[in-house]
Protein backbone atom coordinates (compact mmCIF):
# COMPACT_ATOMS: atom_id res chain seq x y z
CA UNK A 1 0.00 0.00 0.00
CA UNK A 2 1.06 3.64 -1.03
CA UNK A 3 2.37 5.90 2.11
CA UNK A 4 0.36 8.13 3.31
CA UNK A 5 0.09 12.15 2.75
CA UNK A 6 0.65 14.36 5.06
CA UNK A 7 0.25 18.08 4.42
CA UNK A 8 2.72 20.39 4.89
CA UNK A 9 2.46 22.90 7.90
CA UNK A 10 4.02 25.82 8.65
CA UNK A 11 7.98 26.73 9.13
CA UNK A 12 8.43 26.90 13.21
CA UNK A 13 9.48 30.83 12.92
CA UNK A 14 6.71 31.66 11.33
CA UNK A 15 4.24 29.47 13.65
CA UNK A 16 5.14 31.16 16.88
CA UNK A 17 4.97 34.74 15.49
CA UNK A 18 1.14 34.74 14.26
CA UNK A 19 -1.80 33.13 14.35
CA UNK A 20 -2.11 31.92 11.06
CA UNK A 21 -3.16 28.21 11.02
CA UNK A 22 -0.35 25.57 10.79
CA UNK A 23 -1.40 22.82 9.27
CA UNK A 24 -1.76 23.92 4.95
CA UNK A 25 -4.05 21.14 3.89
CA UNK A 26 -3.41 18.13 1.53
CA UNK A 27 -2.70 19.63 -2.21
CA UNK A 28 -5.20 17.80 -4.92
CA UNK A 29 -3.22 15.51 -6.34
CA UNK A 30 -2.46 14.15 -2.35
CA UNK A 31 -6.04 14.13 -1.86
CA UNK A 32 -6.52 11.93 -4.80
CA UNK A 33 -3.48 9.79 -3.68
CA UNK A 34 -4.74 9.23 -0.22
CA UNK A 35 -8.00 8.62 -1.04
CA UNK A 36 -6.75 6.00 -3.37
CA UNK A 37 -5.05 4.33 -0.18
CA UNK A 38 -8.99 3.13 1.07
CA UNK A 39 -10.26 -0.26 0.60
CA UNK A 40 -13.89 0.54 0.70
CA UNK A 41 -15.05 -1.73 3.60
CA UNK A 42 -18.46 -3.05 3.67
CA UNK A 43 -18.39 -2.93 7.74
CA UNK A 44 -16.49 0.28 7.95
CA UNK A 45 -14.99 0.11 11.11
CA UNK A 46 -14.22 3.97 10.62
CA UNK A 47 -17.67 5.11 10.55
CA UNK A 48 -18.52 3.47 13.88
CA UNK A 49 -15.53 5.30 15.39
CA UNK A 50 -16.96 8.65 14.18
CA UNK A 51 -19.50 10.32 16.60
CA UNK A 52 -21.71 11.83 13.99
CA UNK A 53 -21.74 8.65 11.73
CA UNK A 54 -20.73 10.43 8.36
CA UNK A 55 -19.79 8.25 5.87
CA UNK A 56 -16.66 8.09 5.43
CA UNK A 57 -16.14 5.49 2.40
CA UNK A 58 -18.63 7.06 0.73
CA UNK A 59 -17.31 10.46 0.84
CA UNK A 60 -13.72 9.23 0.60
CA UNK A 61 -15.05 7.10 -2.62
CA UNK A 62 -16.33 10.52 -4.07
CA UNK A 63 -13.15 12.39 -3.53
CA UNK A 64 -11.63 9.46 -5.69
CA UNK A 65 -13.91 10.09 -8.25
CA UNK A 66 -13.36 13.93 -7.85
CA UNK A 67 -16.38 14.84 -7.07
CA UNK A 68 -15.45 17.34 -4.14
CA UNK A 69 -18.29 19.17 -3.39
CA UNK A 70 -20.23 16.06 -3.58
CA UNK A 71 -18.02 14.56 -0.88
CA UNK A 72 -18.49 17.63 0.84
CA UNK A 73 -22.38 17.40 0.83
CA UNK A 74 -22.10 13.50 2.21
CA UNK A 75 -20.18 14.46 5.00
CA UNK A 76 -22.06 17.70 6.11
CA UNK A 77 -25.49 15.50 5.96
CA UNK A 78 -24.45 13.87 9.47
CA UNK A 79 -22.13 16.84 10.38
CA UNK A 80 -22.78 20.36 9.90
CA UNK A 81 -19.71 21.35 11.37
CA UNK A 82 -17.82 19.06 8.66
CA UNK A 83 -14.70 21.50 7.95
CA UNK A 84 -14.24 23.16 11.83
CA UNK A 85 -14.19 19.09 13.29
CA UNK A 86 -11.80 18.22 10.20
CA UNK A 87 -9.38 20.57 11.56
CA UNK A 88 -10.01 20.32 15.70
CA UNK A 89 -11.34 16.88 16.77
CA UNK A 90 -8.65 13.34 17.60
CA UNK A 91 -9.76 11.16 14.53
CA UNK A 92 -6.33 8.96 15.53
CA UNK A 93 -8.50 8.23 18.22
CA UNK A 94 -12.15 8.28 16.65
CA UNK A 95 -12.61 7.53 12.95
CA UNK A 96 -8.92 6.59 11.91
CA UNK A 97 -8.41 4.54 15.10
CA UNK A 98 -10.11 1.08 13.68
CA UNK A 99 -9.00 2.23 10.09
CA UNK A 100 -8.82 -1.46 8.14
CA UNK A 101 -5.83 0.11 6.03
CA UNK A 102 -3.82 0.23 9.56
CA UNK A 103 -3.21 -3.77 9.46
CA UNK A 104 -1.60 -3.08 5.75
CA UNK A 105 0.46 0.21 6.83
CA UNK A 106 -1.18 3.54 8.11
CA UNK A 107 -4.49 4.54 8.71
CA UNK A 108 -5.91 6.43 5.55
CA UNK A 109 -5.94 9.85 6.49
CA UNK A 110 -9.59 10.63 7.18
CA UNK A 111 -9.38 14.16 8.44
CA UNK A 112 -7.16 15.46 5.85
CA UNK A 113 -9.74 14.48 3.52
CA UNK A 114 -12.54 15.63 4.97
CA UNK A 115 -10.78 18.92 5.39
CA UNK A 116 -10.10 19.02 1.81
CA UNK A 117 -13.53 18.23 0.65
CA UNK A 118 -14.75 20.81 3.07
CA UNK A 119 -12.24 23.82 1.79
CA UNK A 120 -13.56 22.72 -1.86
CA UNK A 121 -17.00 23.14 -0.71
CA UNK A 122 -16.73 26.39 0.67
CA UNK A 123 -14.56 28.02 -1.54
CA UNK A 124 -17.46 27.62 -4.15
CA UNK A 125 -19.99 28.45 -1.55
CA UNK A 126 -22.29 26.30 1.00
CA UNK A 127 -25.69 25.21 -0.56
CA UNK A 128 -28.40 26.99 1.66
CA UNK A 129 -30.64 24.46 4.04
CA UNK A 130 -33.88 23.50 2.47
CA UNK A 131 -35.96 24.46 5.08
CA UNK A 132 -39.46 22.30 5.60
CA UNK A 133 -42.75 23.82 5.64
CA UNK A 134 -43.24 26.25 9.31
CA UNK A 135 -44.34 23.97 12.17
CA UNK A 136 -45.21 26.89 14.23
CA UNK A 137 -43.73 25.59 17.03
CA UNK A 138 -41.18 27.55 19.07
CA UNK A 139 -37.80 26.17 20.50
CA UNK A 140 -34.95 28.07 22.78
CA UNK A 141 -31.64 27.13 22.61
CA UNK A 142 -29.45 27.95 25.09
CA UNK A 143 -25.31 28.48 24.71
CA UNK A 144 -24.12 29.27 20.65
CA UNK A 145 -21.39 26.66 21.21
CA UNK A 146 -21.26 23.25 19.08
CA UNK A 147 -24.34 21.63 20.20
CA UNK A 148 -26.52 24.37 20.67
CA UNK A 149 -25.71 25.67 17.05
CA UNK A 150 -26.19 21.25 15.63
CA UNK A 151 -29.13 21.35 17.50
CA UNK A 152 -31.01 24.87 16.11
CA UNK A 153 -29.92 23.81 12.27
CA UNK A 154 -31.86 20.46 12.67
CA UNK A 155 -34.59 21.71 13.96
CA UNK A 156 -34.50 25.21 11.78
CA UNK A 157 -34.49 23.01 8.97
CA UNK A 158 -37.43 20.93 9.89
CA UNK A 159 -39.46 23.92 10.37
CA UNK A 160 -39.38 24.69 14.15
CA UNK A 161 -39.05 28.40 15.15
CA UNK A 162 -35.66 28.86 16.99
CA UNK A 163 -34.45 31.18 18.75
CA UNK A 164 -30.88 30.99 19.72
CA UNK A 165 -29.21 32.49 22.92
CA UNK A 166 -25.57 33.31 24.17
CA UNK A 167 -23.81 35.68 26.71
CA UNK A 168 -21.22 36.51 24.20
CA UNK A 169 -21.09 38.58 21.21
CA UNK A 170 -20.91 36.11 18.51
CA UNK A 171 -22.08 32.82 18.60
CA UNK A 172 -19.83 29.86 18.17
CA UNK A 173 -18.96 29.23 21.69
CA UNK A 174 -15.63 26.71 22.83
CA UNK A 175 -14.90 26.94 19.01
CA UNK A 176 -14.79 30.88 18.95
CA UNK A 177 -13.69 31.35 22.35
CA UNK A 178 -11.49 28.49 23.30
CA UNK A 179 -9.43 26.82 20.31
CA UNK A 180 -7.07 29.34 18.70
CA UNK A 181 -7.20 30.49 15.52
CA UNK A 182 -3.99 28.64 14.34
CA UNK A 183 -5.59 25.45 14.50
CA UNK A 184 -9.20 27.00 13.77
CA UNK A 185 -9.07 29.81 11.62
CA UNK A 186 -12.00 31.83 12.10
CA UNK A 187 -13.38 32.50 8.71
CA UNK A 188 -13.55 28.42 8.51
CA UNK A 189 -15.45 29.05 11.70
CA UNK A 190 -17.64 32.20 10.68
CA UNK A 191 -19.02 30.57 6.86
CA UNK A 192 -20.02 27.91 8.75
CA UNK A 193 -21.83 29.26 11.60
CA UNK A 194 -23.74 31.78 8.89
CA UNK A 195 -24.67 28.70 7.06
CA UNK A 196 -26.56 27.33 9.86
CA UNK A 197 -28.05 30.81 11.07
CA UNK A 198 -28.74 31.29 7.36
CA UNK A 199 -31.16 28.16 7.92
CA UNK A 200 -33.69 30.79 9.73
CA UNK A 201 -31.87 30.46 13.47
CA UNK A 202 -32.60 33.90 15.39
CA UNK A 203 -29.42 34.32 17.15
CA UNK A 204 -29.96 36.57 20.44
CA UNK A 205 -26.01 37.83 22.22
CA UNK A 206 -24.97 39.15 24.74
CA UNK A 207 -28.18 37.43 26.84
CA UNK A 208 -27.25 35.10 29.90
CA UNK A 209 -29.95 33.04 31.41
CA UNK A 210 -30.45 33.91 35.14
CA UNK A 211 -28.92 37.50 34.22
CA UNK A 212 -31.07 38.98 31.24
CA UNK A 213 -33.26 36.21 30.87
CA UNK A 214 -34.96 34.03 33.32
CA UNK A 215 -35.01 30.05 32.23
CA UNK A 216 -38.48 29.62 33.65
CA UNK A 217 -40.33 32.48 31.45
CA UNK A 218 -38.26 30.51 28.56
CA UNK A 219 -39.58 27.71 29.43
CA UNK A 220 -43.21 28.81 29.89
CA UNK A 221 -42.56 31.03 26.62
CA UNK A 222 -41.63 27.89 24.32
CA UNK A 223 -42.85 24.65 23.42
CA UNK A 224 -39.24 22.88 24.16
CA UNK A 225 -35.81 24.30 25.57
CA UNK A 226 -32.67 22.97 24.58
CA UNK A 227 -29.35 23.70 27.23
CA UNK A 228 -26.11 23.61 25.55
CA UNK A 229 -24.56 26.46 27.58
CA UNK A 230 -21.11 24.81 28.05
CA UNK A 231 -19.61 24.79 31.24
CA UNK A 232 -18.64 27.32 34.17
CA UNK A 233 -16.19 28.80 35.61
CA UNK A 234 -12.20 27.65 35.41
CA UNK A 235 -11.76 25.25 38.42
CA UNK A 236 -9.44 27.07 41.16
CA UNK A 237 -7.43 25.19 42.97
CA UNK A 238 -6.03 25.66 46.32
CA UNK A 239 -2.26 26.88 45.59
CA UNK A 240 -0.55 29.07 48.15
CA UNK A 241 0.09 32.26 46.36
CA UNK A 242 -2.37 32.02 43.64
CA UNK A 243 -4.14 35.09 43.99
CA UNK A 244 -0.80 37.22 42.85
CA UNK A 245 -1.10 38.79 39.82
CA UNK A 246 0.83 36.82 36.87
CA UNK A 247 -1.31 33.96 37.67
CA UNK A 248 -4.23 34.02 35.33
CA UNK A 249 -6.86 31.42 34.18
CA UNK A 250 -6.05 30.02 30.72
CA UNK A 251 -9.64 29.98 29.59
CA UNK A 252 -9.54 34.09 30.30
CA UNK A 253 -5.96 33.85 28.56
CA UNK A 254 -7.38 32.04 25.36
CA UNK A 255 -10.43 33.86 24.87
CA UNK A 256 -8.38 37.46 25.12
CA UNK A 257 -6.17 35.95 22.72
CA UNK A 258 -8.47 34.97 20.30
CA UNK A 259 -9.91 38.33 19.35
CA UNK A 260 -9.47 39.06 15.54
CA UNK A 261 -8.33 42.03 15.22
CA UNK A 262 -4.57 43.62 17.16
CA UNK A 263 -5.96 46.49 18.78
CA UNK A 264 -8.78 44.55 20.36
CA UNK A 265 -6.47 41.79 21.32
CA UNK A 266 -3.82 43.99 23.13
CA UNK A 267 -6.58 45.12 25.18
CA UNK A 268 -8.53 42.24 26.27
CA UNK A 269 -4.44 40.91 27.26
CA UNK A 270 -3.73 43.82 29.54
CA UNK A 271 -7.47 42.91 30.94
CA UNK A 272 -6.09 39.63 31.96
CA UNK A 273 -2.55 39.96 32.48
CA UNK A 274 -0.88 43.60 32.62
CA UNK A 275 2.91 42.98 32.34
CA UNK A 276 4.47 41.11 29.68
CA UNK A 277 4.36 37.29 29.80
CA UNK A 278 8.03 36.62 30.26
CA UNK A 279 8.91 32.92 31.56
CA UNK A 280 5.35 31.13 31.39
CA UNK A 281 4.56 27.72 33.48
CA UNK A 282 1.16 26.70 32.17
CA UNK A 283 -0.28 24.35 35.28
CA UNK A 284 -2.59 21.20 33.67
CA UNK A 285 -1.92 18.47 30.81
CA UNK A 286 -4.97 18.74 28.70
CA UNK A 287 -5.40 20.57 25.52
CA UNK A 288 -6.31 23.69 26.91
CA UNK A 289 -2.98 23.73 28.49
CA UNK A 290 -1.40 22.85 25.35
CA UNK A 291 -3.26 25.69 23.32
CA UNK A 292 -2.31 28.02 26.33
CA UNK A 293 1.76 27.46 26.15
CA UNK A 294 1.39 27.52 22.40
CA UNK A 295 -0.23 30.83 22.57
CA UNK A 296 1.80 32.20 24.83
CA UNK A 297 4.52 31.87 22.54
CA UNK A 298 3.13 33.31 19.70
CA UNK A 299 2.09 36.57 22.53
CA UNK A 300 5.51 36.94 22.89
CA UNK A 301 6.43 34.73 25.70
CA UNK A 302 10.04 34.35 26.54
CA UNK A 303 9.88 31.04 27.31
CA UNK A 304 7.18 28.63 27.99
CA UNK A 305 7.05 25.09 29.93
CA UNK A 306 4.24 23.00 30.86
CA UNK A 307 3.89 21.20 34.06
CA UNK A 308 1.84 17.64 34.57
CA UNK A 309 1.41 15.58 37.72
CA UNK A 310 1.54 12.56 35.62
CA UNK A 311 4.01 11.24 32.83
CA UNK A 312 3.43 11.65 28.89
CA UNK A 313 1.90 9.10 28.89
CA UNK A 314 -0.89 10.06 30.97
CA UNK A 315 -1.66 13.62 29.53
CA UNK A 316 -5.19 13.96 28.57
CA UNK A 317 -3.64 16.35 25.67
CA UNK A 318 -4.07 14.84 22.47
CA UNK A 319 -0.44 13.29 21.52
CA UNK A 320 -0.29 15.29 17.55
CA UNK A 321 -1.07 18.66 19.69
CA UNK A 322 1.50 17.90 22.59
CA UNK A 323 4.18 16.92 19.03
CA UNK A 324 3.51 19.99 17.43
CA UNK A 325 4.19 22.34 21.14
CA UNK A 326 7.62 20.55 21.69
CA UNK A 327 8.41 21.18 18.03
CA UNK A 328 7.80 24.85 18.60
CA UNK A 329 9.72 25.10 21.96
CA UNK A 330 7.56 24.37 24.53
CA UNK A 331 9.21 22.46 27.63
CA UNK A 332 7.05 19.17 29.16
CA UNK A 333 8.33 18.63 32.75
CA UNK A 334 6.36 15.53 34.28
CA UNK A 335 5.47 14.23 37.71
CA UNK A 336 5.59 17.88 39.23
CA UNK A 337 2.24 18.95 41.53
CA UNK A 338 2.27 22.79 42.43
CA UNK A 339 2.81 23.53 45.97
CA UNK A 340 3.14 27.31 46.09
CA UNK A 341 3.44 29.76 43.43
CA UNK A 342 6.25 31.96 44.55
CA UNK A 343 6.24 36.07 44.62
CA UNK A 344 8.20 38.85 45.70
CA UNK A 345 6.78 42.49 45.90
CA UNK A 346 3.52 41.35 44.49
CA UNK A 347 4.81 39.60 41.83
CA UNK A 348 5.53 36.41 40.48
CA UNK A 349 8.64 34.60 40.98
CA UNK A 350 8.28 30.75 39.89
CA UNK A 351 6.25 27.94 41.36
CA UNK A 352 7.61 25.50 44.37
CA UNK A 353 7.03 22.05 42.94
CA UNK A 354 5.94 18.60 44.62
CA UNK A 355 7.69 15.87 42.89
CA UNK A 356 5.31 13.08 42.10
CA UNK A 357 5.17 9.43 41.64
CA UNK A 358 2.46 7.06 40.33
CA UNK A 359 0.63 4.62 42.34
CA UNK A 360 -2.58 2.76 41.70
CA UNK A 361 -5.30 3.69 39.33
CA UNK A 362 -7.35 6.01 40.05
CA UNK A 363 -11.36 6.92 39.39
CA UNK A 364 -10.22 8.00 36.15
CA UNK A 365 -8.56 4.99 35.09
CA UNK A 366 -4.88 6.24 34.88
CA UNK A 367 -2.45 5.95 37.73
CA UNK A 368 -2.75 8.25 40.36
CA UNK A 369 0.09 10.84 41.28
CA UNK A 370 1.21 10.92 45.13
CA UNK A 371 4.61 13.05 46.41
CA UNK A 372 7.87 11.22 46.27
CA UNK A 373 9.07 11.92 48.96
CA UNK A 374 11.92 13.52 47.66
CA UNK A 375 12.75 17.25 47.39
CA UNK A 376 10.96 19.91 46.42
CA UNK A 377 11.90 21.47 42.47
CA UNK A 378 11.46 25.25 41.85
CA UNK A 379 10.42 26.82 38.30
CA UNK A 380 11.12 30.28 37.40
CA UNK A 381 8.25 32.10 36.07
CA UNK A 382 6.89 35.16 35.78
CA UNK A 383 3.52 34.35 34.71
CA UNK A 384 1.88 31.08 35.87
CA UNK A 385 -1.54 29.95 33.65
CA UNK A 386 -4.13 27.50 35.52
CA UNK A 387 -5.45 24.86 33.03
CA UNK A 388 -7.11 22.80 35.37
CA UNK A 389 -10.70 22.39 33.98
CA UNK A 390 -13.96 23.88 34.46
CA UNK A 391 -16.98 23.24 37.04
CA UNK A 392 -20.07 22.58 36.15
CA UNK A 393 -22.59 25.56 35.25
CA UNK A 394 -24.10 26.39 38.17
CA UNK A 395 -26.21 29.05 36.87
CA UNK A 396 -28.00 26.64 34.45
CA UNK A 397 -29.10 25.40 37.97
CA UNK A 398 -29.75 27.84 39.98
CA UNK A 399 -32.42 29.37 36.95
CA UNK A 400 -33.86 26.01 37.33
CA UNK A 401 -33.57 24.23 40.42
CA UNK A 402 -35.48 21.26 39.37
CA UNK A 403 -32.74 20.11 37.07
CA UNK A 404 -31.26 16.59 38.00
CA UNK A 405 -27.29 16.43 38.08
CA UNK A 406 -25.97 13.71 36.96
CA UNK A 407 -23.38 11.80 39.45
CA UNK A 408 -20.64 13.94 37.79
CA UNK A 409 -22.44 17.18 38.69
CA UNK A 410 -23.70 18.04 35.42
CA UNK A 411 -26.98 18.08 33.71
CA UNK A 412 -28.74 14.74 33.51
CA UNK A 413 -30.58 13.46 30.73
CA UNK A 414 -32.04 10.41 28.82
CA UNK A 415 -29.91 8.82 26.77
CA UNK A 416 -31.50 8.18 23.80
CA UNK A 417 -33.27 11.99 23.79
CA UNK A 418 -31.33 13.92 25.25
CA UNK A 419 -34.16 15.08 27.72
CA UNK A 420 -33.79 16.40 31.34
CA UNK A 421 -35.73 15.44 34.62
CA UNK A 422 -37.84 18.96 33.81
CA UNK A 423 -40.74 18.55 31.03
CA UNK A 424 -40.18 19.89 27.73
CA UNK A 425 -36.14 20.81 28.58
CA UNK A 426 -33.48 18.92 26.56
CA UNK A 427 -29.35 19.12 27.18
CA UNK A 428 -26.26 18.16 25.46
CA UNK A 429 -22.74 19.04 24.72
CA UNK A 430 -20.03 19.87 27.51
CA UNK A 431 -22.74 21.17 30.05
CA UNK A 432 -24.05 17.32 30.24
CA UNK A 433 -20.36 15.09 28.95
CA UNK A 434 -18.21 17.80 31.03
CA UNK A 435 -16.28 18.23 28.28
CA UNK A 436 -15.31 16.14 25.63
CA UNK A 437 -14.67 17.14 21.76
CA UNK A 438 -16.72 19.43 19.12
CA UNK A 439 -18.08 16.45 17.37
CA UNK A 440 -19.04 14.91 20.78
CA UNK A 441 -20.86 17.82 21.70
CA UNK A 442 -22.51 18.23 17.73
CA UNK A 443 -23.40 14.51 18.69
CA UNK A 444 -25.45 16.04 21.21
CA UNK A 445 -27.46 18.51 20.07
CA UNK A 446 -28.27 16.36 16.70
CA UNK A 447 -29.26 13.92 18.98
CA UNK A 448 -31.23 16.23 21.16
CA UNK A 449 -33.02 17.75 18.15
CA UNK A 450 -34.47 14.30 17.01
CA UNK A 451 -35.66 14.09 20.99
CA UNK A 452 -37.46 17.36 20.92
CA UNK A 453 -39.22 17.32 17.70
CA UNK A 454 -40.02 13.50 19.10
CA UNK A 455 -41.56 15.13 22.06
CA UNK A 456 -43.07 17.75 20.31
CA UNK A 457 -45.29 15.79 17.65
CA UNK A 458 -46.39 13.98 20.99
CA UNK A 459 -48.01 17.35 22.85
CA UNK A 460 -47.62 19.87 20.53
CA UNK A 461 -48.83 18.90 17.25
CA UNK A 462 -47.64 20.72 14.07
CA UNK A 463 -49.64 24.25 13.43
CA UNK A 464 -48.31 24.90 10.25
Amino acid sequence: MAARQTPDTLDIPTRVSTMEEVDRGLKPHQALAEAGRCIFCHDAPCVKGCPVGIDIPGFIRRISQRNMVGAARLIRQSNPFGAVCARVCPSEAQCEKGCTSAGLSEPVAIACLQRYAMDQEMARGIRPVAAAEPTGRKVAVIGAGPAGLACSLALAAAGEAVTLYDRSPQPGGVMRYGIPSYRLPREVLDQEIAWILSAGVQFVPNTEVGRDVDMADLVRQYDAVFIGAGLGEPESPSIPGADVPGVISAYSFLRAAGEPDENTRQQALGEVIAQPLGQVVVLGGGNVAVDAACTALRMGAESVAVAYRRTRAEMPAWAEEVELAEEEGVKLVFLLSPAEVLQAEGKVQGVRMTRMKLAEDDASGRPRPVPSGEPDDTIAADTVVLAFGQAPNESIFSSLPSLARSESGMIAVDADTAATSVAGVFAGGDAVNGGTTVVQAVSEGLRAAEGIRAYLDSVTPARG
